[in-house]
């Protein structure tokens, strides 16, 4: 998904003397409300996979993704540049960039050259290494050694108005209940459709539509599925449960098409109607970062790109973010409640309604 005009110059701080007045001042510009991240590469970093668990880490992410994936690699990178292009992320800082090998370069170079993001790298060093030089020959860079100029790049340009105050988090340890969740694990078995499909706006037929959730509540939602996963699709796949009421056999239906970004609205299938048949749900805006950076991960990633949401063998995985996230669906009493939330109360308290029915309209015994 290249962007639709070149990247930026790459610039290339020298740090000639490791001066730690860069290293306050890169650290201090990290800000993601701001569209400004700064990486600083752990000791043990070595590899380009952990440069990109760092890159997650610094984005707010558990490193490692859940999940089984092609040839057991994780497609860490294909993360990383899907949340970047879908987060308002403007410049990234890299300190300790004379530490990197050709490979972790390039690495950052082709990230840049995906999302379009201002590339800053800071060598505390008086010249450039042997493997950082080659990795640029393939870039259009620039060099500076001014400490006022460095800090300009790790800033930016200021932004006339500042995002708001971050409101107090509710605690980590207490459930959020989202009604819209009682329906992820149910009997219905929608199937995708294999013919182009079309699907109309959703028309709530034969169940009631979930009920909007508050501003709070949002914000509240999309800060904890946020930082729960580093997984685009399973944290799209949450989102879009919780605006849509769906199950998770109807979000794995969804394929990277069915998410409409200039419209915002998702469709889901269900051609034999277990449901209210194919249709197209309006995305809210708390909720569209998701379903953009699970496109762009789609696209990306190996073997990942019949999906939009979730997989045949999502199911466990996601439900793991979900309680990891403190969301669940409505709960039993008190009284029946157990150490780990029940996903299926709901349909097991209707499945047993049922069976009252049809004993109760059950004729006698003969003797």
């Amino acid at each position: 998904m290249p962007p639709a005009a070149p990247p930026p110059t790459v610039t290339v701080v020298i740090d000639r003397h490791d001066d730690a007045i860069h290293t306050h001042t890169a650290l201090a510009a990290h800000h993601l409300p701001s569209g400004r991240i700064t990486l600083h590469p752990g000791p043990g970093t070595t590899s380009a996979t952990g440069l990109a668990h760092d890159l997650l880490a610094a984005l707010g992410k558990p490193p490692l993704l859940p999940g089984r994936f092609p040839a057991g690699r994780q497609p860490a990178w294909e993360a990383a540049t899907a949340w970047l292009t879908a987060l308002p992320i403007t410049r990234l800082t890299v300190l300790r960039a004379h530490r990197l090998t050709a490979r972790r370069a390039m690495r950052l170079l082709q990230l840049q050259a995906l999302t379009g993001i201002h590339l800053t790298l800071v060598c505390h060093r008086p010249h450039l290494p042997a493997a950082l030089h080659q990795a640029l020959r393939t870039a259009d860079y620039s060099l500076t050694a001014d400490i006022e100029a460095a800090c300009r790049h790790y800033n930016g340009t200021p932004i006339a108005e500042l995002p708001p105050a971050d409101e107090p988090a509710a605690p980590a340890s207490r459930w959020l209940t989202l009604p819209a969740l009682d329906r992820l694990i149910s009997y219905d078995s929608p199937r995708p459709c294999t013919d182009p499909c079309t699907p109309p706006p959703i028309v709530f037929r034969h169940r009631p539509p979930p009920t909007p959730l508050t501003q709070q509540t949002a914000r509240e939602t999309a800060r904890r599925l946020a930082a729960a996963t580093a997984h685009p699709r399973l944290a799209a796949a949450l989102a879009a449960a919780s605006f849509t009421g769906a199950s998770f056999q109807q979000l794995a239906t969804a394929s990277p098409s069915d998410y409409d970004d200039a419209a915002a609205t998702l469709a889901l299938h269900d051609r034999v109607r277990y449901t209210d048949g194919c249709a197209s749900h309006p995305v809210p805006p708390w909720a569209r970062v998701f379903l953009k950076a699970a496109v762009c991960f789609a696209r990306l990633a190996p073997g990942q790109e019949q999906h939009l949401l979730a997989g045949p063998h999502d199911r466990t995985h996601l439900l793991r973010v979900a309680e990891g996230a403190r969301l669940c669906p409505p709960q039993p009493p008190a009284s029946q409640r157990t150490g780990r939330p029940r996903w299926d109360w709901r349909e097991r308290k209707e499945a047993q309604h049922y069976d009252a029915m049809l004993a109760r309209h059950q004729p006698p015994p003969s003797r």
